[in-house]
Parts: structure tokens; sequence; C-alpha cells
């Protein structure tokens, strides 16, 4: 039997010009590629970190009016670093939404449809 792998991750969003601007200046992530519906329905565009690993799929529909209600809003998506304290003072100084666990030694920080990306020292994932 073969392996599965993780190919990518979807967050469906209001703005895409918003979210492509949040992933790409605030995380640094590259459009790995695009791909629009002929009828111009939907777009999805697909980013990844430059490793060639997992992707995140930001889907575009055109019939939305408003943004998402995420609810409890318990989806996030997870990153790792080894320049934590620099990603931090980052973000910090772009002024984005973060919520902090000191605790534990992470923080999330918030894109523009409401979804958390967590990030996290890499030594923590060892």
């Amino acid at each position: 039997m073969g392996t599965l792998k993780i190919a990518h991750t979807n967050f469906t969003v209001f703005d895409l010009d918003k979210s492509l601007a949040f992933y790409t200046e605030a995380l640094d992530f590259e459009v790995v590629r695009r791909h629009e519906a002929p009828d111009g329905s939907f777009v999805l565009v697909y980013l990844g970190d430059g490793t060639g690993g997992h992707q995140l799929e930001l889907t575009w529909l055109k019939e939305r009016t408003e943004p998402y209600n995420l609810g409890d809003n318990e989806i996030h998506l997870a990153v790792t670093t080894d320049a934590y304290d620099t990603w931090h003072a980052r973000h910090k100084e772009m002024g984005l939404s973060l919520w902090e666990n000191e605790a534990m030694g992470i923080y999330f920080v918030e894109d523009p449809d409401g979804y958390w990306i967590e990030v996290v020292p890499e030594r923590m994932m060892k």
C-alpha cells in the first residue's frame, strides 16, 4: 500500500487580495499556483513556504457577499520557525492581531478572515 501525504489545507476567504497580502507579507508565503474558473465563479490560490511540502489553498467565491462566520474558530494552521523572536517582533510591528500564550512559548496571529496562524519555535517540535 502506498503512503498518504498531506497536500494542502484550505481556507475560504472573503477578500482574496487582502488575504494574499497577509500571507505573502506577514508570513513570506509564495504563490505556487493559481486556478480561476472559466466562468469567474471562483479562484483557487495555492501558497507554499518554499520547502515544497504542505501548501495552503485559499478559495475565493464570487457569489459571497459577506465575511465568513467562523463560529468558535478552533481552526488554525501552525507554522514553525528557528527565528521565533524575529517573527514575533515583525508581527507586532505590523500591528497584526496576536494572541500570546507566554506559558507555552507560542503565539497566534490572525489573518484577515479570522483564521489563526500558530507560530511555534522549532525547538518545541523536536
